[in-house]
């Protein structure tokens, strides 16, 4: 753990940082290939159960996704989300940590700030808990989407909201959705590595959801690149298979097993 987080660090300022989500083994083999982080994130609630938001993700939830993706990861940091809720103290913050590192032997867990709780950052890494910090658009603790630090003023504010986060002892920090001088002025000021979605190419690293970029999951804003179309790719094969069962054409001999389909 204490090698791969060392690792995450001494990347700041030399080469960028490769981060993508996911919630189940397969992806997350792949993943393990290429990124640096693989983050187990509450826009599972979004991409796999249909919600509106992210709100309604329990812990249980974020610890079967999590245990899934633990069996495809052999080099990768795996940062674990932490669901609304679930650290809205600190005693509350630290049982609930503890059981995620414990069950999924994940090397991390992620808070998203609410400019409050730092000292709940404070008390995880106290605690010996890796802690990733997130500023910027919240979706747990704010409901309208907004672009961050678009004014000297809202910047010195979210520089002093991930000042605050890197002293509790974060070893990095999420910047969502921030002006491009709000995050290259962040990233200069943080030792931490900076992981951005949303926030220009001024991070040390960036961050994405995997179905969005592999074109699944039908959100697509403008900070999103589709590098591919799966959606077309699996209605092209359903499709296909849907006509070769109606003409008989599947199964055929040779997808008997021993004279037998099974």
């Amino acid at each position: 753990m204490k090698k791969k987080i060392k690792k995450i660090l001494n990347k700041k300022g030399k080469s960028k940082i490769v981060s993508l989500t996911a919630y189940s083994k397969n992806i997350a083999k792949i993943l393990d290939k290429y990124c640096d982080i693989v983050l187990v994130g509450d826009s599972m609630a979004n991409v796999l159960y249909g919600h509106k938001d992210t709100h309604k993700i329990s812990l249980q939830n974020i610890i079967q996704h999590a245990l899934s993706v633990k069996r495809g990861i052999k080099k990768s940091l795996l940062v674990v989300d932490m669901p609304k809720g679930s650290y809205a103290n600190k005693k509350l913050a630290v049982k609930n940590a503890k059981i995620i590192i414990n069950l999924t032997k994940c090397d991390a867990v992620k808070l998203e700030s609410n400019n409050k709780n730092f000292s709940i950052i404070y008390e995880l890494v106290k605690a010996k808990i890796p802690v990733m910090g997130h500023i910027g658009f919240t979706p747990q603790f704010q409901k309208k989407f907004k672009i961050q630090g678009d004014s000297m003023n809202g910047i010195n504010k979210l520089l002093k909201e991930a000042l605050t986060i890197q002293k509790a002892g974060a070893f990095s920090i999420v910047l969502e959705c921030l002006t491009p001088k709000a995050s290259k002025l962040i990233t200069k000021n943080l030792k931490i590595p900076t992981i951005g979605i949303g926030s220009s190419s001024n991070c040390d690293g960036q961050i994405l959801v995997t179905d969005d970029m592999l074109g699944m999951s039908g959100f697509y804003p403008k900070f999103v690149k589709k590098y591919a179309l799966l959606n077309r790719v699996i209605e092209k094969a359903v499709k296909k298979y849907t006509r070769d069962v109606k003409l008989k054409k599947f199964p055929t001999t040779k997808n008997f097993l021993n004279g037998r389909e099974y």
